[in-house]
């Protein structure tokens, strides 16, 4: 049995370690708050734009723009999400191993390239030796829309330029604080959306054209997707920081009590061996 000061010793630095994790829990918790605020203010803009992209799309000729125009898909450009730092659960393994489970899956004849947002995930592919196109770090901190629109600017180029045929987006899609869920989006080429047969569509009046219209919007499209991928990635960190950084306050305060009793014990110990030596002597002397 560990000594008692060898207790004193862990106990102590157990509730160091807990007053990080608890701390590392309050900060994560504020960030939250504040990407469920630039969730909740991108997604219906995005949402929006996607429903007017897709009413346009389906009246001009899909040759009409090179994000419109499906090509035989001979290569294939994954952009993944995940995080710069650690201590988030399993949000970047599960981002990982969706990538993972798409590049076993790829079709004969067909190359896979990655564009990678994120540390984490660029140390594990890179280790692998997997063709990394385009590589992000530490973008993320204080994400704004200016570092969607220079990553987006990039794909649009490269896609127009035919590096790849076809970019599909893998991130997690944020839910709440304890439920993030890994969502696969192919985003190019950019596709008309099927309208429910009993669905109400509205019609809406373009000026100067639609096709004037679409040639500025589709780009800006592209942009608004990644930002709000972004957004979705950036919150689901924070959710799972806490999460696990609030598990990891409960277990050290599980172990601190365990640790307590144990000393209690090893100073039980201690008084009753120090008192069975006092009466041994006292036996001893008679």
């Amino acid at each position: 049995m560990p000594s008692l000061k060898d207790i004193r010793k862990r106990i102590a630095s157990v509730k160091s370690t807990q007053q990080i994790t608890k701390a590392m829990k309050m900060v994560a918790a504020a960030k939250l708050r504040r990407a469920q605020e630039g969730i909740t203010q991108a997604r219906p803009y995005a949402d929006k734009m996607r429903e007017v992209i897709g009413s346009l799309s389906v009246r001009v000729e899909q040759n009409h723009h090179p994000l419109l125009v499906r090509r035989e898909v001979k290569k294939r450009e994954i952009l993944m999400t995940t995080s710069d730092r650690g201590l988030c659960g399993g949000y970047n393994q599960n981002v990982i191993r969706e990538v993972t489970r798409l590049l076993k899956e790829t079709e004969e004849g067909v190359e896979v390239q990655l564009n990678i947002i994120g540390r984490k995930g660029l140390d594990y592919f890179k280790r692998r030796d997997y063709p990394i196109r385009k590589e992000y770090r530490n973008i993320l901190g204080d994400i704004d829309y200016k570092v969607a629109a220079e990553v987006g600017k990039d794909i649009v180029a490269a896609y127009e330029s035919e590096e790849f045929d076809e970019l599909v987006m893998v991130y997690n899609h944020f839910r709440s604080a304890i439920s993030q869920v890994v969502t696969v989006q192919k985003l190019l080429p950019i596709e008309p959306i099927p309208v429910p047969g009993d669905a109400v569509i509205t019609e809406y009046i373009y000026e100067p054209s639609e096709k004037a219209i679409l040639n500025q919007l589709l780009p800006r499209y592209v942009e608004v997707q990644i930002f709000r991928a972004m957004l979705e990635a950036l919150a689901s960190e924070y959710g799972a920081r806490m999460t696990a950084m609030e598990s990891a306050t409960n277990n050290a305060s599980e172990m601190i009590d365990r640790l307590t009793l144990d000393m209690n014990r090893a100073r039980q110990a201690a008084i009753t061996k120090e008192l069975m030596e006092i009466v041994g002597g006292a036996e001893a002397l008679k």
